[in-house]
Order: C-alpha cells, then sequence, then structure tokens
C-alpha cells in the first residue's frame, strides 16, 4: 500500500551558498543524512508533502541543484512554500521548470493517497507579541489564499475524503489563543493539519496532537531527525475508522 510522508525547512543549499552548520552541529550535513533517511523510508510509489523552506537559493536559477536533489529522492512531491524560499517568484515559472513528479500547492487542492490536500505558507499571526504593522497584510492574503484552496477542493473532491492541511507558518502556538487559521480549517472539515517553521528552543512551543477536532502534526525537518514522517494513518478517526 503507497504511504503519505511529510516533510517542512529543508533549507537546502545545492551552490554552497548557505551551509546550514552555521546553525549548529545538528545541521552539519544534514542533507546527506536526510537523504538518506528519506531513500530508506520512502519508495516511488509514495507521496511527500514537503511544507515550505525548501531551498535558501534567491533564484529560480539558483535553486535548480535543490530542486534536482528533490527529484531524486523517491515517491511523488508536492512542495509549498516557505517564508525562505525567495526563489519561487512566479508559481507559473516554477512550474514550467519542476522536474518530473513534482507539483504545486498553491491556492488548489490535490488528491494525495487517502487525502485531500489544502493549504497556504500562512503568516505570523497579527496577535503575535512579534508581530509588526506589514505583517497584517500578509496574514490576511494567506488566508485568503488558504480559503482559495479550500473552494478548489470542495469544488473538485467529495468530503468523504479526509482533508490535510499543509501549512509553512504554525497556525497556533502553545500558551496562544488558536489563530483565526484554525477556525477556518475547522469550518472546512479539516482533519489533520501538518506544518513546520520552528526551529531550536522553538519546538517546545509548537502544538502537537489532538486540539479541537484536529490533529496537528509537526514536522520541522530538525525536530523530526531529518527523516520523512508517515501520516497515512492520519487519514483515520481516532477509532480506527475513516475520519
Amino acid at each position: 500500500m503507497a504511504k503519505v510522508f511529510a516533510l517542512a525547512d529543508l533549507h537546502l543549499s545545492g551552490t554552497g551558498e548557505k551551509p546550514m552548520d552555521v546553525f549548529g552541529e545538528l545541521w552539519r550535513d544534514h542533507a546527506a543524512r536526510m537523504a538518506g533517511a528519506w531513500d530508506r523510508l520512502v519508495t516511488p510509489g509514495d507521496d511527500v508533502l514537503l511544507a515550505g523552506d525548501l531551498s535558501w537559493a534567491r533564484s529560480l536559477d539558483g535553486a535548480a541543484p535543490d530542486l534536482a536533489w528533490i527529484a531524486e529522492r523517491p515517491g511523488r512531491k508536492l512542495l509549498l512554500r516557505g517564508n525562505h524560499d525567495s526563489w519561487w517568484s512566479s508559481v507559473g515559472k516554477v512550474r514550467r521548470v519542476l522536474p518530473a513528479g513534482i507539483e504545486l500547492l498553491h491556492n488548489d487542492a490535490h488528491r494525495v493517497g487517502p487525502f485531500v490536500v489544502v493549504g497556504a505558507r500562512g503568516w505570523v499571526d497579527p496577535d503575535d507579541p512579534r508581530s509588526a504593522a506589514g505583517d497584517v497584510r500578509i496574514f490576511r492574503r494567506e488566508i485568503d489564499r488558504l480559503r482559495a484552496s479550500i473552494a478548489d477542493a470542495d469544488a473538485r473532491f467529495e468530503r468523504a475524503w479526509p482533508r490535510l492541511a499543509l501549512l509553512h507558518f504554525p497556525p497556533w502556538i502553545a500558551g496562544r489563543e488558536p489563530s483565526e487559521v484554525v477556525e477556518v480549517l475547522r469550518h472546512a472539515g479539516v482533519r489533520v493539519c501538518v506544518y513546520g517553521h520552528l526551529h531550536g528552543d522553538d519546538h517546545r512551543v509548537a502544538i502537537r496532537g489532538e486540539r479541537l477536532g484536529l490533529r496537528f502534526e509537526f514536522v520541522a525537518a530538525d525536530a523530526v531527525g531529518f527523516a520523512p514522517v508517515e501520516i497515512t494513518h492520519l487519514a483515520s478517526g481516532p477509532d480506527g475508522c475513516a475520519a
């Protein structure tokens, strides 16, 4: 049976311009370790959801080695943009150069294994103490993109298929109230929310497990041992029956 995996924050730098070991020993040779784990766990018939911050490149040409690295790994891949994916400027241009077996999640929905996948990058919650004035506009735009993705799912897929939301930014920070994103997901019938973005000490504020009828899966690479996390089983409810 085909499986579905998820991973965020690959932070590849195939050009060598930004080696990740500047962030500590945990990141030394992380791309090689990540490739080894991926190649061991994932088969060509599986799917891998990649939740943003894929490449440090600043241009599409610069991202070519990193997209090639992703293409070389087993499985079909669905990519979401992260806040550091500055190479991802025009969706049309990116889609034209994508290697075979890679698709983008952008204002649309995709059938992946047992899931219908919706999503958007997200952004800093305007209620976050670290939020700046310009963050409000970006957050509202990301809400609109999430709603567009959900509308596409409503138009093309039956609600019987379990819905999974792929985000980059966390929709909820431990110790705070859930952001508006959570209510949008609940209203849309989303069952599972997969996200990344948080690193280092911020792992402790990542929401995990069942909350408000949603299952939260935090899959930042440095939080999951630089290995794709299998999430196929999350298509079933707590009693083991299809959600």
